[in-house]
């Protein structure tokens, strides 16, 4: 994983270390009494998924239950009617 420094040169070169990490891409293991105890690694982009949004159009398409189908939909739309609403956008957009 890249590059390996102790502590003490971490703190001492922090600003240097997270310069390289984010124009260069590299990698540090940062060790505290010779063992690794944390990491400094680019961050990658978030991967696009599913979001609320689409919980109905998701629940609208699970298979059927069985008996205790309807009792379990109650349920859900019950719970789905006391959420709060989800905001259009967000501070991390």
């Amino acid at each position: 994983m890249g590059k390996t420094i102790n502590a003490t040169e971490a703190a001492r070169s922090f600003s240097e270390i997270i310069n390289s990490v984010k124009y260069k891409g590299e990698s540090y293991t940062i060790l505290r009494g010779g063992k690794p105890a944390a990491a400094i690694v680019p961050v990658r982009a978030a991967t696009p998924g599913q979001t609320l949004k689409e919980l109905r159009a998701i629940i609208d398409n699970l298979p059927k239950l069985g008996k205790d189908t309807e009792s379990f939909l109650k349920d859900v739309e019950e719970n789905l009617k006391s959420q709060p609403p989800v905001p259009e956008t967000t501070a991390w957009e």
